[in-house]
């Protein structure tokens, strides 16, 4: 629940940024992923010293995820900028999973549940179907630069794909290695956000040109970044990545939404299918599994519960009554 709800603040950012529209991608991504990051990092400040022998002994992997927070927002907010933003969220996000997968099974040898490939899949179909229909609706509509632009945003999609995918995995890799999720966060995307700092600098001065922008600006900080990823963070304490990345698969539909009905994005009905899809992994991924009840178990002849007699005892195979305990 705590990755779903991150995920539908995540999926406000494109439609909030084109509230200023004069403000550049790169400074949209250092201010949202920067100052969040140099938030998250302020708020965990007395965890952060407290583990900090444990961080030192992971700096790899701090820095390695470090480096990708940077990386990142600069790649997603372009992305969205030459493809839209239905199909630069659904790039983003949508790929994530498999990158995610990957680095899990090289990096930790985790092999993946046929439950989670049987979501991914419905969820990369949904995918793949909105890349086309917004690809398809782009050429159609305002001709081949358009199409240009697509390809060039969904090829910087992938790399924020990847980049998620790496920084994820860095931050569940810290909380499974002992260091709280709110110190480990904190760690990766303080660091991060310092690398994000002399984009910012450079970028970031159509932000202070008007209100409106600079309300963007502090949205974009507070909300989706600091609270998303605080919330992110706590999912990731409990779930691994490759899971938390394809429960993040409702951002691209909740972005998607958002531009059709705040933007005027036109989605066609492949895209509409493609969410569609999208629904149905979340579903397979977060309904619970069927259990057998005791009774049935027992019929099948499967391992669970010995069955116990009134007085707390259990019957041996050769009738003789046994402790259940």
């Amino acid at each position: 629940m705590c990755v779903l709800a991150a995920s539908v603040l995540w999926g406000t950012t494109g439609t909030a940024a084109t509230f200023a529209p004069g403000v550049g991608p790169l400074a949209i991504g250092a201010v949202a992923m920067g100052l969040g990051g140099l938030l998250q990092a302020l708020i965990a400040a007395p965890r952060i010293r407290r583990h900090a022998p444990r961080l030192r002994e992971q700096r790899a992997t701090v820095l390695l995820g470090a480096v990708s927070v940077a990386v990142y927002p600069l790649a997603f907010y372009s992305s969205m900028h030459l493809a839209g933003v239905a199909v630069g969220t659904v790039v983003s996000i949508g790929t994530a999973p498999l990158a995610s997968a990957l680095i899990e099974r090289l990096a930790d040898g985790r092999r993946l549940s046929r439950r989670w490939t049987s979501a991914a899949a419905l969820g990369l179909t949904g995918t793949l179907l909105l890349c086309v229909a917004e690809a398809a609706h782009a050429g159609a509509g305002t001709g081949r630069s358009s199409v240009t632009g697509t390809l060039a945003g969904i090829a910087l999609g992938l790399v924020a794909a990847t980049t998620y995918a790496v920084y994820s995995w860095a931050a569940h890799r810290l909380i499974t290695r002992g260091i709280p999720s709110r110190a480990a966060m904190g760690a990766v995307f303080g660091v991060g956000g310092l690398l994000l700092l002399p984009v910012l600098l450079v970028t970031g001065a159509p932000l202070l040109a008007d209100r409106s922008a600079a309300a963007v600006g502090a949205y974009m900080a507070l909300v989706p970044m600091f609270a998303g990823y605080v919330l992110f963070g706590w999912g990731l304490a409990h779930v691994p990545a490759s899971t938390a990345t394809t429960l993040s698969l409702l951002e691209p539909a909740v972005a998607a939404v958002l531009a059709v009905l705040v933007v005027g994005e036109r989605l066609p009905a492949a895209g509409w299918t493609g969410i569609a899809l999208v629904v149905a992994c979340l579903a397979v991924l977060t309904t619970p599994p069927r259990t057998r009840r005791p009774r049935d178990r027992a019929r099948a002849g499967a391992p669970g519960r010995i069955p116990r007699r009134a007085d707390g005892t259990a019957p041996a195979a050769d009738g003789a009554a046994v402790r259940a305990d």
